[in-house]
C-alpha cells in the first residue's frame, strides 16, 4: 500500500457516521445509532481517506517521513460538516429590515410592500459580477472557519434571465477559487418578480421552462421552488417541478415554512431529493412522506430561521424523526431570514427546539446533509474512499458539541487531505 499522507490521531473520539444503512439516509433509530471510536485515528492518502480506526490498529509501516501527523489528544475529529441549503449570492444586506422585525410587522407583510426577497432582487440585480464575487468569497472564508467543507448555493435574488444565470456563474466559480466545495441550485421560482406582476405565477414558471433551464445543463444539478402564501401556489408549484424533472434536473422545494399547503408531500410524490423548511408539517404527513418513497427524501430543517424571525413554531423533528423520515439540518444562510452562518448554533437549537439529541443533530448536518444535496458518496461520513474532508474540535466528546452554545469548536479543518 501506499504511505499515508496525514494520519489525524490519539483523537478522544472520532465521529464516523458508519453503521447505518449505506444506501439510502440515516432515519429513525440509525440517526442515533451509528459508530463512535474512542481513542481513534483517522489515515488519509492524497484527498481520500485512506483507513479509520482505534489507534491499536494504525498501521505504522504506512507511516513514513513525509507523513504529516495532526494530533487530536482530547479531542473530537468527524466529517466536515455539510451546508445543504443556503443562498450564498447576492448582493447587500436587509440589516434596514431588521427594525421592522422587532416592531412586529412579518415576514409576508415585509415581502408584500416591496421588501423581503425583492429588496434583495433589486440590489443583486444592481451588483456587478465582481461585486457579487467578492461577498461569496468573504461568506465562503466564515463557512470554511465553521467547519463546511461542502455548501449548497442557491440562486432566485435576480429573477431575471441574465441575472439568474449570474448567480449560478458565480458560485460555481467561487467554489473553484477557495477550498470549500460549492454544489449550486437553481431557485430562478423564489418569488413572482415585479415584471410578473401582472401576468403571474404560472406565467413566470413558464419563462423559466423556456428561457433559463436550457442553459443550465451541467451548471445546476438541482432547481427549486418557495410553495408558499405570497410566493407560488401548491399547483404552480407542482407543474414547474413536474416540468423541470422531464428535463433531467434533481427537484427540491421551500415548503411549509409559514402555512401548510401540501407542498412537501406532493415534491416528494414527483421523487424530490429534499423538502425544505417544513416547520408546518405533520407528523402524519411526514410519516407518510417517509413511507411514500421508501426513506429517500430528506427533510431540511432550518431551526434559525424561526429564531431569527421570532416565530414560536419550529419544525417536530423529534415525531419526523420518530416516522421515519430522513432529516437534516441546515442554517438557511441569506439576508432576510438568517444572516448566519454558525451552523453549530443550528445543532444546539435543534436540541433545544426540535428535540433532536446530540447524535442525530451532528449526523443531520454530516451525512444526512450530503444525501440532501446529492454527494453522500463521496462526503458526510469517515469512510475509506470518501474525501478527506475532516474536522477537530475543541471538545472532547459528541454532548458537548450542542452545548457551548453558539461557540465555534473547530480548531482544524481538512479539505480533501489538505489543512485549510
Amino acid at each position: 500500500m501506499l504511505p499515508y499522507t496525514l494520519v489525524i490521531q490519539h483523537a478522544a473520539q472520532v465521529l464516523t457516521l458508519a453503521g447505518g444503512p449505506t444506501d439510502r439516509p440515516l432515519a429513525g433509530p440509525h440517526l442515533n445509532n451509528w459508530h463512535i471510536i474512542e481513542n481513534g485515528y483517522v489515515a488519509c492518502q492524497g484527498d481520500k481517506i485512506a483507513a479509520v480506526g482505534p489507534m491499536a490498529e494504525l498501521d505504522h509501516t504506512l507511516i513514513t517521513a513525509g507523513t504529516r501527523l495532526l494530533d487530536a489528544t482530547g479531542r473530537v475529529v468527524m466529517p466536515g460538516l455539510v451546508e445543504c441549503h443556503t443562498h450564498l449570492v447576492f448582493g447587500g444586506n436587509r440589516a434596514h429590515e431588521f427594525e421592522r422585525k422587532l416592531r412586529g410587522e412579518s415576514y409576508l407583510d415585509i415581502l408584500a410592500s416591496g421588501g423581503g426577497i425583492l429588496s434583495t432582487v433589486r440590489a443583486t440585480r444592481a451588483a456587478s459580477e465582481e461585486e457579487l464575487m467578492e461577498n461569496a468569497l468573504h461568506h465562503l472564508e466564515c463557512f470554511r472557519r465553521y467547519g463546511i467543507t461542502t455548501l449548497e448555493a442557491k440562486s432566485g435574488y435576480g429573477l431575471d434571465r441574465d441575472t439568474e444565470l449570474r448567480l449560478v456563474r458565480v458560485a460555481r466559480a467561487a467554489g473553484r477559487q477557495q477550498p470549500v466545495r460549492v454544489v449550486p441550485t437553481f431557485l430562478g421560482a423564489h418569488v413572482v418578480p415585479p415584471e410578473f406582476k401582472e401576468a403571474g405565477p404560472r406565467a413566470y414558471v413558464d419563462f423559466i421552462l423556456r428561457e433559463v433551464l436550457s442553459d443550465l445543463k451541467g451548471e445546476a444539478a438541482f432547481v427549486d421552488i418557495f410553495c408558499e402564501e405570497g410566493a407560488f401556489p401548491l399547483n404552480v408549484a407542482r407543474y414547474f417541478l413536474g416540468q423541470a424533472h422531464k428535463m433531467g434536473f434533481g427537484l427540491k422545494i421551500h415548503a411549509e415554512q409559514l402555512h401548510d399547503m401540501g407542498g412537501c408531500e406532493m415534491a416528494a410524490e414527483l421523487g424530490a431529493t429534499s423538502v425544505d423548511h417544513c416547520d408546518y408539517l405533520t407528523p402524519a404527513a411526514a410519516a407518510r412522506i417517509a413511507q411514500q418513497t421508501d426513506g429517500r427524501t430528506v427533510a431540511v430543517l432550518l431551526p434559525l430561521v424561526p429564531l431569527f424571525l421570532r416565530q414560536e413554531k419550529y419544525a417536530p423533528g423529534r415525531e419526523f424523526i420518530e416516522n421515519g423520515l430522513p432529516v437534516a439540518l441546515s442554517t438557511d444562510f441569506n439576508p432576510g431570514s438568517c444572516p448566519s452562518k454558525n451552523l453549530w448554533l443550528a445543532l444546539s437549537v435543534a436540541c433545544l427546539k426540535m428535540g433532536f439529541t446530540p447524535k442525530e443533530a451532528v449526523a443531520a448536518a454530516t451525512l444526512n446533509a450530503a444525501w440532501a444535496i446529492g454527494h453522500a458518496a463521496d462526503c458526510g461520513s469517515l469512510a475509506p474512499g470518501k474525501r478527506a474532508d475532516v474536522l477537530v474540535l475543541d471538545v472532547g466528546s459528541v454532548a458537548e458539541i450542542p452545548y457551548w452554545l453558539g461557540e465555534n469548536p473547530v480548531r482544524d479543518v481538512v479539505i480533501g487531505g489538505e489543512s485549510v
